[in-house]
């Protein structure tokens, strides 16, 4: 059994339900990981303004991985690390989405566009943007035209959809620095997590755990594949290998 002293989590898919909720008894096993002394840091596509309300309802201490690694936060709201997109680049982005018809989204260091852009991109600093489309064809097609347009960190967050992030950024290399700031090692990391933007991560702990609703590339690289995002899986990850 391994000594976890870091506990990784996604967010969508992993630690919230359907409902985008953190169900009581998942909040009560985080609380008593953390009355261990294991540190619980949310690692998330999201951007901090929509997680880190969460964090605060979880009342975690430690830190924040946000936008697939683009940004590493403490708790105290103490930006450690940030990565953009070039802002040329990023337009470009945008108009190959917009010629295949496809919903996009759009994450600045303040905020983030929902289907829509602004006015000017040169106004804002870019940490990533996402493609969504049912049309698998689409979004076979965006991979090969964002290829063409330079060297980039493509993965997803579901089977829907691409996300977009510079070249080097992953939450699995925002949970290095992590550990260096703690003192800690990969080793002793548990990563959980369901979609490609957490393969690295769960690759690289220590311990790798899939969700029962991930998809399957996920599991077949995971050293342990729990419950679902709606039946307890963190839960019953860390009741299993950290109490």
């Amino acid at each position: 059994m391994r000594d976890i002293k870091l506990i990784a989590l996604d967010m969508d898919g992993t630690l919230l339900n359907t409902d985008h909720k953190v169900d009581d008894r998942t909040k009560e096993i985080i609380q008593k990981a953390m009355t261990k002394g294991v540190h619980v840091v949310l690692s998330t596509g999201r951007s901090f303004g929509t997680c880190y309300p969460i964090a605060k309802e979880l009342e975690l201490t430690s830190y924040l991985v946000t936008c697939n690694g683009g940004e590493i936060w403490t708790m105290e709201q103490e930006l450690l690390e940030q990565h953009l997109i070039d802002t040329e680049v990023l337009e470009k982005l945008w108009i190959l989405g917009a010629g295949l018809g496809v919903h996009m989204w759009i994450i600045s260091t303040e905020g983030f566009y929902h289907g829509e852009r602004p006015e000017n991109f040169y106004d804002h600093k870019w940490l990533k943007i996402g493609f969504e489309s049912t049309d698998t064809d689409k979004l076979d097609q965006l991979i090969k035209e964002i290829s063409l347009l330079g060297d980039f960190e493509i993965t997803n967050s579901l089977p829907t959809n691409i996300e977009v992030n510079p070249l080097g950024v992953s939450k699995a290399r925002a949970l290095h620095r992590v550990c260096e700031e703690i003192g800690i090692t990969m080793d002793e990391v548990m990563a959980c997590g369901d979609s490609l933007n957490d393969i690295k991560m769960i690759q690289e702990a220590g311990l790798g755990v899939a969700m029962g609703n991930a998809q399957e590339a996920i599991k077949k690289v995971a050293n342990h594949v729990t419950d679902t995002n709606n039946n307890f899986g963190v839960a019953k990850a860390i009741e299993k290998f950290v109490l």
